[in-house]
């Protein structure tokens, strides 16, 4: 992927609004591939005082989202598998790293990791459309 390209893909993603409220951070990106990060702090507890699935889903949403859209087009998910291993503990930094597994002109395929250290905390199999709309960021 070329570095002007990167760029845009970073600077997008750190004004992205909903990604925001939970702190998540974009560390890298290629092409097919991203690497998000988040810390699970308490006010994303669910009312059992544990990580609620809708965070760890919006981590990997976030991940998947930006490796899937790191092509020319606009990707769009058509759906995700998600499946939760275990609960994190509180203050854990999680990664979601997702890698494109296959890719034609109209699908792609990816698979989503969600771990807090060394444990893995959830993974996904998820599929976009990919219109013939390009990315209108690219082009600034």
């Amino acid at each position: 992927m070329e570095q002007g390209k990167r760029d845009k893909i970073i600077k997008k993603t750190e004004t992205e609004p909903f990604p925001n409220l939970l702190n998540i951070k974009l560390r890298d990106v290629a092409e097919g591939y991203a690497l998000c990060e988040m810390l699970y702090t308490d006010q994303m507890d669910n009312l059992y005082g544990s990580a609620h699935g809708g965070a760890i889903f919006t981590l990997i949403d976030e991940a998947f989202e930006v490796s899937s859209n790191s092509h020319e087009n606009i990707a769009v998910a058509l759906n995700m598998n998600v499946t939760y291993m275990k609960p994190p503990k509180k203050n854990t930094l999680l990664t979601a790293e997702s890698r494109e597994t296959h890719r034609t002109k109209r699908t792609a395929s990816y698979y989503i990791e969600v771990k807090g250290g060394d444990d893995l905390i959830a993974v996904c199999q998820a599929l976009v459309y990919v219109k013939d709309q390009e990315i209108p960021f690219f082009k600034d």
